[in-house]
């Protein structure tokens, strides 16, 4: 196992107690060079592992809190007259950065939602018809809230397939929770949380993931996963091809993050809800059935032979 990967995930812990899986997750997307979704409720600590994974990993770190206020000027940029030279200067915007962490993004307007999945998909920004590069790495990781309607504009399903995975946080079991009541006691975790890798550290990582061997009967076994999302009676939308490249991508990511230099169908597995939740559209009968996408990911993974 890569040194590197243990320093990262021993720093995060230090801020976000009790989440392991969490952590080794939303790691497991950055390495395969993807962006996060977390769909949670507030003050679970979704800000804090932003930054607490921006700081081991020596990231340039921003962060919008996105409300009906924000414009998409915000997060590409804009250009102003500067006076002394006589000529339209620049100006950043959210988005140059290494590690974007994009708040409540369900609370801004679409136009500014489609302006920063854009930026995601792209990797630059065109303003006044110039184009810039984002830095390199670009990752963002979005919150949305799930309780309470007013004033929201959520994801259309379409957009929501940038995001390379979805996960929730959820509450700390009672162990965790006594510890972090202790831990903020004095202190702030955060202030013990160092820099262990580089930019070129994780660029190095990166490169090393897409090197795992990937045998051709796993990436069948990734086309049955999909052709079967696509032609069960309970999914109106299925898996679309983007969706396939990011479950084959991650699970190179979970195998290398576990120190392994070839892909299982473990693997597969071990990344197929995170990768696949978000994705997938139910047929109305699902609901009135009480089955939701977590039943028939399952009832996949159950029914499509994994290769040996």
């Amino acid at each position: 196992m890569d040194n590197r990967v243990i320093a990262i995930r021993n720093e995060v812990k230090k801020a976000i107690v009790g989440k392991d899986e969490v952590i080794d997750r939303a790691l497991t997307a950055i390495i395969a060079g993807g962006h996060i979704l977390i769909d949670d409720i507030p003050g679970v600590g979704k800000t804090t592992m932003a930054l607490a994974f921006s700081k081991a990993m020596g990231l340039v770190f921003r962060r919008v809190q996105f409300n009906p206020d924000v414009v998409p000027s915000d997060i590409t940029g804009f250009t102003m007259y500067d006076k002394q030279s006589g000529e339209f200067k620049y100006m950043n915007g959210a988005a140059m950065c290494n590690f974007l962490l994009a708040d409540e993004i369900n609370r801004t307007s679409s136009k500014t939602q489609s302006a920063l999945l854009e930026v995601m998909q792209e990797g630059k920004v065109t303003v006044d018809s110039k184009t810039y590069r984002l830095p390199d790495p670009f990752i963002v990781m979005a919150t949305q809230n799930p309780i309470g309607a007013v004033g929201t504009q959520m994801l259309p399903e379409a957009q929501l397939d940038r995001f390379m995975i979805q996960i929730s946080m959820g509450y700390p079991d009672k162990e965790a929770q006594f510890k972090l009541l202790k831990d903020r006691n004095t202190s702030n975790p955060l202030d013990q949380v160092a820099r262990v890798i580089s930019v070129t550290d994780l660029a190095q990582m990166k490169n090393q993931c897409k090197l795992t061997y990937v045998d051709d009967k796993i990436y069948m076994y990734i086309t049955s996963i999909a052709e079967a999302t696509r032609n069960h009676q309970y999914i109106k939308l299925g898996l679309s091809p983007r969706g396939a490249l990011a479950l084959a991508d991650m699970a190179k990511a979970d195998a290398y993050v576990n120190g392994v230099d070839f892909v299982s169908p473990e693997n597969v597995q071990n990344v197929l809800k995170d990768v696949c939740r978000h994705r997938i559209i139910m047929e109305p009968k699902a609901q009135l059935e009480n089955i939701d996408v977590e039943k028939v990911l399952d009832e996949i993974m159950a029914n499509v032979k994994a290769p040996k």
